[in-house]
């Protein structure tokens, strides 16, 4: 199956993947397609937001792009250098250069180490800086993500609560001086207002150190609060990218009318915009849809969907969707996608 299509790319991206592919063995003759073609690119200092169901492939995208593990196929560039083609110590000199902070804030912390060790062991490792120097740094960053040093650095991970486990993961992720981060749903396990905690605090440390991050979340109501750029994802696929202002107000993909038809609205009498009677259950990666994956819960789904695998293009200024039929820009032109072998399901 082809991908998805390259029309929403841009020229001089910091960070460009194109064509990323993630399969998992499953049994004899089987396999998970978890990511399916997809192409993305951020620009320096920009967030993009990278957002769809649970199962869709987003936290998978982040991995194959920090190469834990390889993708299938597919490229993933860093400042024009492809980094799926180094192995080895020319891999391993890039790692300063990109970061992650991790869905569960608290597992992902060594739970035996002390949280000083566990934040200055970047520093330790690639051999910056002598003890003095290294402590310094620690205590400068904990207190840039709001955490007393002289309380923290003594305790371990499970002495604190989920939202200082995140602040304490955000640190180590900054002590190398990464040009890109990639965040994997970091407030999804937060109570709402330590959430709102967490989104300022990236905000702030993204101004101050001059971060460009990837944003991932399954949640549009966080993404637009955060993000220059909104793509959004379904079964492996990207179906819609744009800025998070146009998808919110004139979404053009119908499965991004229903992730927001799905945000709750603190507000009895607002209005909220119809998803157009979605429904059924997310097709298994391990068989998914012939043509656009979408087609088996879409409610303008036509013979041409299963044919036919869409193609990203422009329906407005910024504005892309991979879609046959979408909300705005019309009928999608018959170049406009790649005839597939149908599927029976």
């Amino acid at each position: 199956m082809a991908g998805s299509g390259k029309a929403h790319l841009r020229d001089g991206s910091l960070l460009r993947v194109e064509d990323l592919v993630v399969e998992f063995p499953a049994g004899p003759g089987r396999k998970v397609h978890a990511v399916s073609g997809i192409s993305l690119d951020v620009v320096e200092g920009e967030t993009l937001g990278l957002v769809g169901e649970s199962g869709c492939g987003k936290s998978t995208t982040g991995k194959a792009i920090m190469q834990m593990p390889r993708p299938t196929s597919g490229t993933v560039a860093f400042e024009g250098e492809a980094l799926t083609s180094l192995k080895g110590e020319a891999l391993r000199q890039t790692r300063p250069t990109m970061q992650m902070i991790f869905q569960d804030p608290i597992s992902s912390l060594n739970p035996r180490r002390k949280v000083g060790d566990i934040i200055g062991e970047p520093l330790r490792v690639w051999g910056r800086g002598d003890a003095d120097e290294r402590e310094k740094k620690v205590r400068e960053v904990l207190e840039a993500v709001g955490i007393d040093p002289d309380a923290a650095m003594p305790r371990r991970p499970h002495q604190f609560s989920g939202g200082q486990c995140q602040r304490i993961s955000i640190a180590r992720a900054l002590m190398l001086d990464p040009r890109v981060i990639i965040c994997d749903e970091p407030v999804s396990a937060l109570d709402v207002s330590v959430q709102a905690q967490i989104l300022n605090l990236l905000e702030d440390m993204k101004a101050r150190y001059g971060l460009t991050l990837i944003f991932i979340a399954h949640d549009l109501a966080v993404v637009k609060n955060v993000s220059d750029r909104v793509a959004v994802m379904y079964l492996g696929k990207v179906c819609e990218v744009g800025p998070p202002d146009t998808l919110y107000e004139e979404p053009a993909h119908h499965y991004t009318a229903a992730l927001l038809s799905a945000i709750p609205v603190p507000d009895p009498e607002a209005e909220r915009l119809d998803a157009g009677g979605i429904g059924g259950e997310l097709p298994s990666p391990l068989d998914p849809p012939s043509g656009c994956r979408f087609r088996t819960r879409c409610p303008e789904a036509q013979e041409r969907c299963a044919a036919e695998e869409p193609l990203m293009r422009e329906v407005g200024v910024n504005h892309f969707v991979a879609c046959h039929f979408p909300r705005i820009g019309g009928t999608a032109p018959p170049d406009a996608s790649v005839p597939v072998t149908v599927s029976q399901h």
